[in-house]
């Protein structure tokens, strides 16, 4: 009475041992694979144990029956999923975890030959209340769980082998937590070491300590790797994995998606699947690069792993789905392009559009005169010189506009875009004076700089008669200056319209001045000034 007592004791500490472990690993709030497979665990050695408390006391063949049967749902469910719980621990591949679960089929197996042991006695070869003796199938299960638990040994020395790194304290509790057990185990099996005692049990619950230690001091299950292996298996790429030996050890979710990579199990054959969906060759050790597969644009980027000496342990290959970007590119190129056909359709109208509608004006006027009973030929002369004029502007405003359209290259700086101007006109002389040396805070009046100078010049071949026009341009520490003389008709008075409105407009919507000056026989002169100092506060 005095043992069963004792052993008792033994079993409940060995109990709480491992309710305490689970309920850590409960209250750490983790539900991944990982997670829940230790919990597995836990809970097949809770039964085994609860199930050697009801041994202890149990009476009928029932009782021993039913004590035995949850019992043995423990154990024949730890084997296979220390198995499993180790390929994860160990980070072997997707494929690699997913045959494992498998290994489950063992349990099935195990339970369905207990239950119908005494139709073949092959488990038990003698099951009566406080006696059992074990059959061949006994020992041929406890072989396989055996094996199992080895071979979850085998896999975290691998994972520590392939990353090239000493063995952690974390694993090294997590390979005693279930060896200590199992040596205990096949001792008393093979009654190298006989008790009555229930021990094993007990072990287990001891080896429950050793790995609260390993979850609390070493962070075995630790919350930030479960949480980015996590993150990384739901983001919006492809992650993929290689091993020192080009074969593939992860991929995340994304990745497993894309189904033109589907068979590749190492680098080799990822290069030519990709390559093959894309239709063109793709380096094996690119650092970057785009793909097209059929209407998706996917962007890959490569790097290596080191380790301290340096040698590559890994390789990473990222895929990043880019559609959307080209999409959007494609959209913001479509719309430049209706930008500029409503800027082109609004320049011709407002320049062109306008001269050649004088010119045609002024070309029914004459028709006119001609039919006219007397004619007035000095009229008729001053039409056709203003024809003339108006035709002259007209060509300078198109090969500007056309020249805005072959090279927006003159758009860099203030003095090409008023050589620009110049290279359009035709039967004047022209010359340009550039003063200072011009640099990037001046380019903030580009664009004005072009319109205003192509307004003025095409103002003097429409009404100056003028056949020189001399271009000042001065680059000063605080301003820059733009004058523009001819030596045409000029006038008395200067009345501002449309392009004269445009030209004041443009200037002092950038803080600028203009002065627009004229004497009768002594040409026109426009003179800009536009203060760098006040736009770039």
């Amino acid at each position: 009475m005095g043992m069963t007592i004792l052993s008792a004791v033994l079993l409940t500490l060995g109990l709480c041992g491992m309710i305490g472990s689970l309920t850590w690993v409960l209250s750490r709030g983790n539900r991944n694979r990982l997670t829940r497979l230790f919990i597995c665990c836990q809970a097949s050695i809770v039964l085994w144990i609860i199930s050697e408390l009801l041994i202890l006391f149990s009476e009928s063949q029932t009782q021993y029956q039913i004590s035995y049967l949850i019992g043995n749902a423990g154990i024949s469910c730890f084997g296979p999923l220390w198995l499993m719980l180790t390929a994860e621990y160990a980070e072997t591949s997707q494929k690699t975890g997913e045959a494992l679960n498998l290994t489950l089929l063992i349990s099935l197996a195990s339970m369905l030959v207990i239950s119908t042991n005494g139709m073949h006695h092959l488990y038990y070869s003698v099951f009566e209340a406080g006696r059992v003796e074990y059959g061949p199938l006994f020992y041929m299960f406890q072989l396989i769980y055996y094996i199992c638990i080895i071979s979850g040994f085998v896999l975290i020395a691998l994972k520590h082998k392939r990353k090239q790194e000493r063995i952690n304290k974390q694993s090294v509790l997590l390979i005693l937590s279930a060896a200590i057990p199992l040596v205990v185990n096949t001792l008393s099996i093979t009654n190298v070491f006989h008790s009555q005692l229930r021990l094993t049990p007990f072990i287990f619950g001891l080896s429950s300590l050793l790995l609260i230690i390993a979850l609390g001091r070493y962070g075995l299950l630790n919350i930030n790797t479960i949480a980015m292996r996590d993150t990384i298996d739901n983001i919006d790429s492809g992650v993929i994995i290689f091993d020192a030996n080009n074969r593939i050890s992860y991929q995340n979710k994304y990745m497993e998606g894309l189904t033109f990579l589907h068979g590749a199990e190492n680098a080799e054959q990822f290069i030519h699947a990709v390559s093959a969906a894309a239709d063109q060759d793709v380096p094996a050790h690119f650092s970057s690069a785009e793909i097209r597969c059929g209407d998706a644009y996917y962007s890959l980027k490569q790097s290596d792993c080191k380790d301290i000496i340096r040698n590559t342990v890994a390789r990473i290959i990222t895929v990043t789905d880019v559609t959307e970007y080209h999409e959007h590119m494609i959209a913001e190129k479509q719309l430049s392009l209706e930008q500029e056909r409503n800027r082109i359709a609004q320049e011709m109208h407002d320049s062109a559009g306008h001269t050649f509608t004088m010119i045609s004006a002024l070309a029914r006027l004459l028709q006119s005169d001609v039919q006219a009973e007397q004619l007035d030929t000095s009229g008729m002369l001053e039409k056709l010189t203003e024809i003339d004029g108006l035709s002259r502007s007209g060509v300078t405003q198109l090969r500007c506009t056309i020249n805005n359209l072959r090279d927006h290259a003159f758009m860099s700086s203030v003095t090409q875009a008023v050589q620009s101007v110049m290279t359009a006109i035709r039967g004047i002389e022209t010359e340009l004076c550039v003063q200072g040396e011009e640099d990037e805070r001046y380019q903030f009046c580009i664009r004005e700089m072009y319109d205003n100078c192509r307004e003025t010049v095409t103002n003097t071949m429409r009404y100056s008669n003028a056949d020189k026009i001399d271009i000042i341009l001065k680059f000063l520490p605080d301003r820059v200056e733009l004058h523009i003389l001819d030596n045409g008709n000029g006038c008395e008075n200067i009345e501002e319209h449309n392009g004269l409105r445009g030209i004041r407009a443009r200037t002092e919507k950038l803080g600028g001045t203009v002065r627009f000056m004229s004497v009768a026989n002594e040409g026109f002169h426009t003179s800009i000034q536009i203060p760098i100092k006040e736009i770039q506060l």
